[in-house]
């Protein structure tokens, strides 16, 4: 499939019918406002969970903790596991919206590389969460594989109810114009962007801001990572303390085509001193006020 058909309208609007899970749907705003685990991931997870809604979110991101493995739902977790998992979001009032699987293997064969990002795909519909978040390579040399794996993957996603994207990470995608020709290359529905204002920063080393970049992703972008930024390279900073214009951004991010989703806050400031709670209820109270002007 080429990007024509990446960008029509009924394509656009089946992927975001899979984002849009009957879980999700059942929000009256249009936006999913969470946070992932990654502010919390000196402990297990489930002390994140507690955290993020204890701090008044009704949306969860599973990332990183301090597990058997450092991701919560990687490719070692057995799919009963993941809809343990998933089961320990809903019992504090959560809602799973997007998790970050990791490495899944692409840098061992197309074999290997097939099977573990369908094993991320079958964590995530154990774990009923629509969307599959992953980082993409650095190796420049794993490039074309990676993401041939990618679009092997696609239907297999779409079939269990998974949307896949791929966030600004350094590398081969570390801007926007990157991450739309790895877009254009897969050319899937089902393989879209998840957008990361603080990682366009630091990638860059406060070079290229992300409110000259984001209009570079009109119509691909399916979620977003709420990261910061202060130099020197720093992104542990909680949304709207540092260099990134978030109204401005979300402004052009709106006029792209990306005015509803999920929009979930990925680090806070976590220094001496710093209660996680009270940093985690200022980053919702600003997308609360971003998302209702």
């Amino acid at each position: 499939m080429q990007i024509g058909s990446v960008l029509n309208r009924r394509d656009l609007f089946r992927v975001a019918g899979v984002l849009a899970s009957s879980a999700l749907a059942r929000s009256k705003n249009a936006w999913q406002i969470g946070c992932y685990t990654r502010p919390w991931d000196q402990f297990d997870y489930r002390v994140a969970l507690d955290g993020i809604a204890e701090a008044g979110y009704q949306y969860a991101g599973l990332m990183t903790h301090k597990g058997k493995t450092r991701i919560v739902v990687s490719v070692e977790t057995a799919p009963e596991e993941a809809a343990a998992i998933g089961e320990q979001v809903r019992k504090r009032g959560l809602i799973a919206a997007s998790i970050y699987g990791g490495d899944f293997g692409a840098a061992k064969g197309m074999e290997s590389g097939i099977a573990g990002l369908r094993r991320l795909i079958d964590n995530c519909a154990a774990c009923r969460c629509p969307a599959l978040m992953i980082g993409g390579t650095a190796k420049p040399e794993l490039v074309a594989q990676y993401y041939k794996i990618v679009a092997e993957c696609c239907d297999y996603g779409l079939a269990k109810g998974v949307a896949i994207s791929v966030k600004p990470h350094g590398g081969s995608n570390a801007t926007g114009p990157q991450c739309r020709k790895l877009i254009e290359t897969v050319g899937h529905k089902n393989f879209r962007v998840w957008y990361d204002p603080g990682n366009i920063f630091h990638y860059s080393k406060g070079a290229v801001d992300p409110v000259e970049d984001v209009s570079s992703l009109n119509g691909l972008i399916a979620g977003m990572s709420i990261k910061d930024y202060k130099p020197p390279e720093g992104v542990m900073v909680t949304p709207g303390t540092g260099m990134v214009r978030f109204r401005e951004l979300m402004v052009l991010a709106r006029k792209g085509g990306f005015r509803a989703g999920p929009l979930i806050v990925e680090c806070l400031y976590r220094g001496e001193g710093a209660d996680l709670i009270s940093e985690a209820r200022k980053a919702r109270r600003l997308l609360e006020r971003l998302t209702a002007e």
